[in-house]
This record gives structure tokens, sequence and C-alpha cells, in this order.
């Protein structure tokens, strides 16, 4: 296993990933590198972070290092990522990080499981529409984005899950999420009304575009207080 550090973080890359374009990005310093900014941006000691699409536990690991491990849940949905997730916590000292195996759905998936194609590059992966079939299937528990918000009650909400986002904003989100940063995928969209949808709903949410947290395909939304008169 190649280890690189990145923000003080140090990253163990597992040896099927070493000469990928995931190497690339980590070795250029590019790797995750909006995310983790907006989260070092916005984040405040203390805050319950939930973090959608858990990768090598980059993100999760500097999220940590400013809430505290104990203050953040991370979900995986490929179940080749989950060793090298917890690995990487560990390397870092972030092993009290809850994580959580399984894909994010809206509420209107009414199975326990869900149909997710792990790709060969972890960042590839994906549900897979009804119908569809690939060799790389597999069946992983279905996490239904509400019951998170409603159990773990987060101030901030960090997203990345390769086009699933399109199905997360049906309804309001709670007043508990003051932040919420996520990268969007419009290529894996059915309509540019997808992203619409997903802007209407934070708006609806009390939640407004924020410019410090937003670059490029990676959005920034904030809760602000209502004005008087």
């Amino acid at each position: 296993m190649t280890v690189y550090t990145l923000k003080g973080v140090g990253i163990g890359l597992p040896d099927w990933l070493v000469g990928t374009a995931i190497e690339d990005k980590i070795r250029a310093g590019d790797y995750e590198s909006k995310e983790s900014d907006a989260a070092l941006k916005r984040l405040r000691k203390g805050w319950t972070v939930l973090e959608l699409g858990a990768g090598l536990g980059f993100v999760s690991s500097v999220c940590a290092s400013v809430v505290g491990a104990e203050n953040v849940i991370s979900v995986e949905a490929n179940p080749r990522m989950l060793d090298p997730v917890r690995a990487n916590l560990e390397r870092n000292g972030f092993g009290d990080v809850t994580l959580l195996h399984g894909a994010v759905v809206g509420d209107d998936h009414t199975g326990e499981t869900v149909t997710f194609r792990a790709g060969k590059l972890f960042w590839g992966g994906s549900i897979v529409a009804e119908g569809k079939h690939h060799d790389d299937m597999v069946e992983v528990p279905a996490l239904p984005m509400s019951h998170l918000l409603a159990i773990y009650e987060p101030k901030f909400v960090m997203m990345d899950i390769e086009g699933a986002e399109a199905q997360l904003f049906e309804r309001p989100w709670p007043r508990c999420v003051k932040h919420v940063v996520m990268e969007i995928h419009p290529s894996r969209y059915e309509s540019n009304r997808v992203l619409r949808k997903m802007v209407d709903c934070m708006s609806k949410s009390g939640l407004t575009y924020d410019p410090v947290m937003s670059n490029g395909r990676t959005l920034g939304f904030m809760r602000v207080a209502r004005g008087r008169g």
C-alpha cells in the first residue's frame, strides 16, 4: 500500500488503485480538494457532519480534524472501499468516525436494498437504473435520506454520490441542517430540470447559495436567518 499526505491527512492507497487516475489526482494534490476546502471554511468544533460518499476517507478525516471524530457519520456504498476507509480513519486517529455501509436513496424507494455498480474506480460507482445490467453489480443496504437526517440531525452535509443526489430533493430538508456541500453530476441527470429541483428544494429548506464554499461543480448552500420587517 502506498501512503500519501494531503492537508496533514495520511491517505493509504490500495494496490488496486495504484497507477490509476485517482493516484494521479492525489499526487497532484487535487484529490477532493474542493470539498475539503469547503469543509475547512465553514466547519466548527463539535458540529455533526453527515458525509455521503466516503471514497478513501480523506474528507471524513478532514472533517473529523475540526469537529471531532465522534461527530462524523460517513456513508459508503461500495463494499470494496470499506476496509480502505477504515484503515485511513485509523491511520489518522479518527477511528471513532461512524462508517455506514449502504447507498443513500430517496423516500420513494421501497426495498431494503438497492442495486449498486462498484465500477473499476470507486468514483465511478453508482446506483443501477431498473432494467440495466452490469457485471460488477452488487446489492447493498438502502439508506433513506430522511432517516439519516432524522437520526443524526447533522448541521453539515457533505455529498459526492455520483448522480444519486438527484433523488434526495423531493421534500424540504430539516432545519438542523445549516450547511450543504455537494458535487453535482449533470451528465447523469435526466434533464436540466433535475438541477433546478435540487436548488429549489434547498431554497424551500431555508438554504441559499454559498459562494464561499462553491467552486465549479461543487455547490455550497448555507442557512440564512430570516430578516425582520
